[in-house]
């Protein structure tokens, strides 16, 4: 039965099991610096006796989250504790506002009920389908410039500076040069039309930069972490205290960063996968079903608010078209729970050559912008540009949605916005005044 259901996924989407393991193995390769990055940054505020049962709860949640994804959906899009949100968690929430982690994780299970109530009443359908072409594909390569830059500074190959916000980084560190090297050779092998290109790279890189001393080796095999029991049921049991009126603006806020990230990846994922028609993304209901349980049960196994990942576009590159990848990659999610030091040995400079890569691939999406019209191509110029430079999809789409109904309407042409553009407008404009 199983064996159909994943033949019957797969024949939908016109792919096979090579390409679907392919491309989950891939996903998680991107993806796997959260295994490790969220537990570190939510033990900030939560206390370093949490890092381990931190991890468990974060490979919990995204394989939870992924496969869910990929039975209501059939999408290989992969989801986790989304970096943004987490930091937001743990550096405003907590550490700053002076609000318990466990009153914070109960705003995160509030945030997830709702997104759970519009996705029953549909109301994040109606946002992806209303978005225009033009901020959609405005939106694939902006985040694809974005995915590139976080590349480009993991490799070190771009750094801040405090006159021209960013200049060259120091190119000639060995990781830099191994992430250079990452470059070249993904690229050679995609142009000899290699497939698996972008997981040969990851793991050349690692195997290199750990045979010429860069980066340790796997201090083991396997280590059993600690289940995060003490993390259980907080968020539950302090519901009452995450009602009170004062939260309700840090609720709020989880909700629609949540919303817009997660709209922005369905736009542009699914624009370069070839899922988005002309009147929208199928299935857009239940791709957000998923988003919001996975926040929900995640904020229950003690982790922020879970979301959909941009790397997945990594793993659509490589071939993935169905929710078998899914799978795939929420297998590699929970067999990272015991090979934890595996999974941990992946440096960073590693995956930066697959994002760079992946990033201007996704940027080929601006040919498909109507570049004659005024009102397409400066919403969707401005989230290219506003995604990267605000490092946030969030903003870069937010600043879109405003821009798009106002230029339509000042232009004369009032009665082609969407009545939903006006709403999601409105939406931006009460966040960014009221948080």
């Amino acid at each position: 039965m199983i064996v159909n259901f994943l033949k019957k996924q797969m024949g939908e989407r016109n792919t096979n099991l090579r390409s679907e393991v392919l491309g989950g193995v891939t996903t998680f390769a991107t993806m796997a610096y959260i295994v490790v990055v969220n537990p570190l940054i939510l033990s900030e505020a939560m206390g370093p006796e949490w890092t381990s049962a931190l991890m468990v709860a974060t490979c919990l949640s995204a394989a939870l989250a992924t496969v869910l994804m990929g039975l209501f959906t059939n999408y290989p899009i992969a989801l986790a504790p989304g970096m943004g949100l987490n930091a937001y968690f743990a550096y405003t929430v907590v550490k700053q506002m002076g609000i318990p982690w466990e009153v914070g994780l109960s705003c995160v299970l509030l945030s997830g009920l709702l997104f759970v109530v519009l996705a029953f009443c549909r109301v994040q359908q109606f946002l992806v389908n209303a978005i225009p072409e033009g901020i959609r594909f405005g939106t694939a390569a902006g985040m694809g410039i974005f995915i590139a830059f976080i590349g480009l500074k993991s490799a070190g190959l771009v750094q801040g500076n405090p006159e021209t916000l960013v200049t060259l980084g120091e190119y000639t560190r060995p990781p830099a040069l191994l992430a250079m090297a990452g470059i070249v050779l993904i690229g050679a092998l995609h142009v000899l039309n290699v497939r698996g290109s972008i997981l040969v790279g990851i793991v050349a890189v690692t195997v290199a930069g750990m045979c010429f001393g860069v980066s340790p080796a796997p201090e083991g095999v396997v280590a059993m972490p600690e289940i995060p029991a003490g993390l259980m049921g907080q968020a539950v049991m302090h519901l009452p205290e995450a009602i009170e009126v004062g939260l309700v603006s840090i609720v709020l806020t989880m909700l629609f960063v949540d919303l817009l990230d997660t709209a922005g990846t369905l736009t542009g994922v699914g624009t370069a996968a070839g899922f988005m028609k002309p009147d929208g993304m199928p299935r857009a209901r239940e791709a957000f079903l998923a988003d919001g349980i996975g926040t929900s049960v995640g904020a229950l196994l003690g982790t922020s608010t879970v979301t959909s990942y941009i790397e997945s576009a990594s793993g659509v590159e490589q071939g993935a078209r169905s929710g078998v990848a899914n799978y795939v990659t929420a297998g590699m999610f929970l067999l990272a729970i015991p090979f934890f030091p595996l999974a941990s040995a992946i440096p960073v400079y590693a995956t930066a050559p697959a994002l760079i890569v992946v990033g201007v691939m996704m940027v080929a999406q601006t040919a498909h912008v109507k570049w004659d019209d005024m009102s397409e191509s400066l919403p969707g110029v401005v989230a290219m540009i506003g995604i990267p430079l605000s490092f946030s999809i969030a903003h870069g789409l937010s600043l879109a949605l405003l821009i798009h109904p106002l230029v339509l309407a000042l232009g004369g042409r009032w009665r082609e916005v969407h009545w939903m553009g006006w709403l999601m407008a409105g939406a931006v404009v009460l966040r960014y005044s009221v948080v």
